[in-house]
Formats: structure tokens, C-alpha cells, sequence
């Protein structure tokens, strides 16, 4: 996972291309390390998707909200919306989104 700055200064958290059970961990201890600022999920690039990342992503949400600070999704992919879109989750409860173009 990668992450860097949007052009507002928020962090951006790159998520890799396998959000696997392997990546649960690691992924909430990377948005652990980005609370107390606004955060942008880039999600342009995930081509596979285990439900314990899902998790993880809602409880991050979750969090952001109750500090209330924003919570961006750039660009899900296609994967990851059909992902939510199974588990009947809707993608509101995953951030704010840009679309992918």
C-alpha cells in the first residue's frame, strides 16, 4: 500500500490490487497510522477483494465519521464495487466517492 498527498494536503492511501485476509491487517494498521486527518482511499487499482478487508474499510469509515473528518474513495474499481455490491453494501457506507471515468 502506497500513500502520498492529494492536492488539498490530505494523505492519499493507495490500497494494492489484492485486498486478501493477508492485507486485512496491514490495511488498519495503515489507517490506525492516518487517523485524525481527512483521508482519500484510492481504490482504482483492486482487482481481487476478501471480505475482512471490506471490514476494515467500513470500520475506517465508521471512524472517520465519528472524528468527523472526511473519508474519500477515488475511483473504486469495478471489483470492488461488485464486491460491495454482493455483500449488499451500499457504497455510500464506504465514503464519499469520485466515480472511476
Amino acid at each position: 500500500m502506497n500513500s502520498n498527498e492529494a492536492g488539498d494536503g490530505s494523505p492519499i492511501l493507495v490500497l494494492p490490487e489484492a485486498l486478501t485476509l493477508r492485507a486485512a491487517s496491514p490495511l488498519a494498521q495503515q489507517f490506525l497510522e492516518m487517523r485524525g486527518r481527512p483521508l482519500v482511499v484510492d481504490a482504482s487499482r483492486v482487482e481481487k477483494v476478501a471480505t475482512p478487508c471490506l471490514q476494515v474499510l467500513l470500520s475506517a469509515h465508521a471512524t472517520w465519521a465519528r472524528d468527523n473528518l472526511s473519508f474519500g474513495l477515488f475511483r473504486p474499481s469495478q471489483t470492488l464495487l461488485e464486491a460491495l455490491q454482493t455483500l449488499g453494501i451500499p457504497i455510500e457506507k464506504v465514503g464519499e466517492w469520485e466515480p472511476a471515468r
